[in-house]
């Protein structure tokens, strides 16, 4: 039995290896023929910085590799001279949760004379009497009754 190979020429004849070809982009330095990237030239580094102060990447910029180490490096420095900034503020939208109805925290505080302490509910038993914790001391709250009315009987 013969082998046969298959040519990968045959198979990609026809079609572009690369069907997502683009125009590349041209540098704003070869543009304005700028020949040595100065750091003080704030007006040109910002054109390689984003809205939020980041480096843009070579493909946005349209930059070959030396001109973006070049830039980059300008950058930096102008960051460090404090010419440009680290990174802005840029301002959007609440992004918190919306308020919910019933939002207990968000309430007014109470007007000055009235009491900010109140009782829990869980201090509170069947009866409507509020827990004084004697049932931990080994009292109930019946023997507790009974001692308090001896003392108004007294």
């Amino acid at each position: 039995m013969a082998s046969r190979k298959k040519s990968t020429q045959s198979r990609t004849r026809g079609k572009d290896p690369n069907p997502r070809k683009f125009k590349k982009k041209t540098s704003p330095l070869v543009i304005d023929k700028v020949e040595y990237v100065d750091y003080k030239d704030v007006d040109l580094l910002q054109r390689f910085i984003s809205d939020r102060a980041k480096i843009r990447n070579r493909r946005v910029s349209g930059n070959d590799v030396q001109q973006q180490r070049e830039v980059a490096k300008a950058i930096k420095i102008a960051r460090e001279m404090a010419l440009l900034p680290y990174a802005k503020r840029v301002a959007s939208a609440g992004r918190g949760r919306p308020q919910r109805d019933g939002d207990y925290r968000r309430d007014a505080e109470p007007a000055t004379g009235e009491s900010t302490e109140k009782v829990s509910d869980e201090s509170i038993d069947d009866t409507g009497v509020e827990d004084t914790g004697a049932e931990m001391a080994g009292e109930t709250a019946e023997e507790m009754a009974v001692v308090g009315t001896e003392a108004e009987e007294a």
